[in-house]
């Protein structure tokens, strides 16, 4: 299969199984729970709630960047909260109608792990809530490389 490349210069092919099953062995039960079975933490006791370091937010389980520290607020929700993605197409958005509510979950474009939801109650100019796990995410603060956890060379894009 022939690499898909996002807009921000990633390849967003899936792992391949075998590179799934290796990636999911490092997973916490915790990050099991939320990543692979929509899950959620508790609120405020996520550890990426109070970080107000530059740098990016990557998918825990496949290391594509997801946010910008600068576009991360203090929603008062509990759950870390960005006003829009690092690029949009490294999010997937999917109606969830679980619960008795009508949602939008939030995945990752790559790998299809659980990452939150959006809310159209964000602020300005974007107006839009992307409230995700502090699991389902690994900070990488600013000038360090981005995790190349699929061996693709992405680590040196920054």
């Amino acid at each position: 299969m022939a690499p898909r490349d996002s807009a921000g210069k990633f390849d967003l092919t899936a792992p391949s199984a075998e590179q799934r099953k290796a990636l999911e062995a490092t997973l916490t039960r915790e990050e099991r729970d939320v990543l692979l079975h929509h899950g959620t933490e508790a609120p405020f006791c996520g550890t990426l709630l109070d970080n107000k370091r530059a740098g990016a937010y990557c998918c825990k389980l496949c290391g594509l960047p997801l946010f910008a520290a600068t576009e991360k607020f203090e929603s008062g929700t509990g759950w870390p909260s960005f006003t829009a993605p690092f690029a949009k197409d490294h999010l997937a958005f999917v109606r969830d109608t679980s619960y008795g509510m009508v949602r939008t979950e939030i995945r990752c474009a790559r790998c299809g792990s659980h990452q939150g939801h959006v809310f159209p109650d964000g602020p300005p100019p974007t107006h839009e809530r992307y409230c995700i796990n502090s699991v389902s995410l690994e900070f990488v603060e600013s000038g360090k490389p981005f995790p190349d956890k699929l061996g693709r060379g992405e680590a040196s894009i920054r």
